[in-house]
């Protein structure tokens, strides 16, 4: 039998709004600690995350915490406390992640970590280099832009458009990168290379080769 699919703090729900909503059940040893950690979520300012502690109290984590972690798509977590034997099974059965903490500062971090590396990372594109297609090419293995880098460098992991007249024609991935009869995996500045994007095939002299990698940035929350 398969878990039904829950809330962990790898896991958020979209919010009507649009925003991500992480929901919690907190249960903490003490009154002051439940105070404390309590302000504490609530002033974790995001203007893309939401925290919603749907339930906080003292003593330890039972039956009816988890039940009601599952009925909200929740995560439960313990501060100071231990989790009851019954509790247990039910986090089991109803697969929901209980996460259990001993000092503040710790929950408060792994909380807002696990908040903003659930947000979509932004890609942020950097130019490496162009190649202008000299020559065009029908070889065995398909049709090769033989090329002239004019400036920085064509690099084999990186990405590559195929701009004409300006204006991009292709967008993807270097399938091959030559120097004579041998791949490489970059040619620089000044130097002739044969190129071979995914499956393009429609190269013309004096089309621009552009190649660039693009670079996952976190977002902050």
């Amino acid at each position: 039998m398969t878990l039904p699919q829950r809330a962990t703090l790898e896991s958020l729900l979209e919010a009507a709004d649009g925003k991500k909503v992480l929901r919690i059940v907190l249960k903490c040893d003490a009154q002051g600690s439940l105070e404390a950690l309590v302000g504490a979520l609530q002033q974790i300012e995001s203007k893309k995350v939401d925290i919603e502690i749907i339930h906080s109290a003292v003593g330890p984590i039972s039956e009816s915490d988890i039940l009601l972690a599952s009925a909200s798509d929740a995560v439960v977590v313990g501060f100071n406390v231990k989790v009851e034997a019954m509790a247990v099974s039910a986090a089991k059965r109803e697969g929901v992640q209980v996460k259990l903490y001993s000092i503040i500062y710790e929950l408060l971090d792994q909380i807002k970590e696990a908040m903003a590396g659930l947000l979509e990372p932004e890609h942020r594109e950097t130019v490496i280099g162009h190649a202008e297609v000299k020559q065009v090419f029908q070889l065995s293995r398909g049709i090769v832009a033989g090329c002239l880098v004019t400036d920085g460098r064509v690099a084999r992991t990186a990405r590559a458009r195929v701009l004409r007249k300006r204006q991009p024609v292709y967008d993807g991935g270097i399938s091959t990168l030559r120097r004579f009869q041998d791949d490489v995996k970059e040619v620089r500045s000044g130097l002739e290379c044969g190129i071979k994007l995914g499956d393009f095939s429609e190269y013309q002299v004096g089309d621009v080769i552009e190649c660039y990698q693009l670079e996952a940035i976190a977002q902050k929350l």
